[in-house]
């Protein structure tokens, strides 16, 4: 993730946050500020600091929200972002071993396949929402989509 290329990856826990990377991504959803990071503001992440300025610039601070955009012009229907989803393999068994999830869907379920196109269900329950630390970057379904259909951004 580029802005956690730029913090001191000291996991001090002085901004309130567990990890370096979970401020990193409340950084990107405008949950926190920069100076929320109080190495950051030391003489020696001076560039750092700068840098993360630049990147965020005015957007800092202004809350975002998770979007997972599925476009059907691109989507074949695959079905590869419903077994690979972390999340779905969780509470769809049938996902571990390749196969379709049972229908109808689990309430968790995050995607399933619906008239030849994948369609998102449950946003709410995705990883990079619920989970702390490294598990917030999930990006395994838009990583693994050999069309590129799927498109995860903070809105």
């Amino acid at each position: 993730m580029e802005l956690y290329k730029f913090l001191p990856k000291t996991n001090c826990k002085k901004c309130g946050k567990p990890t370096c990377m979970a401020f990193a991504l409340d950084l990107l959803q405008g949950k926190v500020k920069i100076d929320d990071c109080p190495p950051l503001l030391e003489p020696k992440y001076k560039k750092n600091y700068n840098t993360l300025k630049e990147l965020i610039g005015s957007e800092e601070g202004k809350e975002k929200e998770l979007r997972i955009d599925v476009e059907t012009d691109l989507c074949d229907g695959c079905g590869i972002c419903v077994t690979v989803c972390p999340v779905n393999a969780r509470y769809c068994p049938p996902t571990l071993s390749g196969k379709a999830p049972d229908y109808p869907p689990e309430k968790h379920q995050l995607f399933q396949v619906k008239a030849g196109k994948c369609e998102l269900l449950a946003i709410k329950y995705c990883r990079r929402i619920e989970a702390q630390g490294r598990e917030r970057e999930c990006r395994v379904c838009e990583t693994y989509c050999p069309r590129d259909a799927i498109k995860i951004d903070y809105v």
